[in-house]
């Protein structure tokens, strides 16, 4: 499947945040020696699966071929024993008019960052997206905040790669 998709910093967390659909999100990726894993196994909400990212050929990070299986519980279970790098987050739906902004807040090591993600149904979509306020730039072709490049690391590890884009730690009791 191909997807179109926008990635931000956020600036700020919408003060209704809390009262859209959430889900809590445990990813791992393999093998743990890549630098940027594109194999994840995935716990998503009381889904499980195994999905790789690609981008398509000559394209972008923001096009890529996703392929994913479903597991069952089990399978996720000892799939999940393999040597990989973790990363944990809470994924909130935020509606706004007819877009869906899925605000990733980072858990454990990554505490203080999120990002936001957008997708759309077409390239011409995503084309004449305007970034809402509450984000603070545009990251979707960095590396430094694909999943894959963040699994496994802690906030100050990337700490001062943020900072180049006037990021601020985001501290909220979520």
């Amino acid at each position: 499947m191909e997807e179109f998709e926008l990635t931000y910093l956020a600036k700020e967390l919408p003060a209704d945040l809390r009262d859209y659909p959430s889900k809590e999100v445990i990813d791992i990726y393999v093998p743990a020696s890549t630098e940027h894993p594109v194999l994840r196994i995935r716990k998503f909400g009381s889904v499980h699966e195994i999905t790789k990212k690609q981008p398509i050929k000559g394209g972008d990070s923001s096009h890529q071929l996703e392929t994913t299986i479903p597991l069952t519980p089990e399978e996720f279970s000892t799939l999940s024993q393999v040597k990989g790098k973790k990363v944990s987050k809470t994924r909130y739906y935020y509606q706004r008019a007819n877009t869906v902004f899925e605000f990733d807040i980072f858990r454990d090591a990554l505490l203080g960052l999120v990002l936001v993600d957008v997708e759309f149904k077409s390239q011409e979509e995503k084309s004449v997206f305007v970034m809402p306020e509450f984000c603070l730039a545009d990251v979707t072709q960095e590396k430094l905040t694909a999943g894959g490049m963040l699994c496994g690391k802690s906030y100050g590890d990337i700490e001062k790669d943020l900072e180049k884009f006037g990021y601020q730690k985001i501290t909220a009791d979520f």
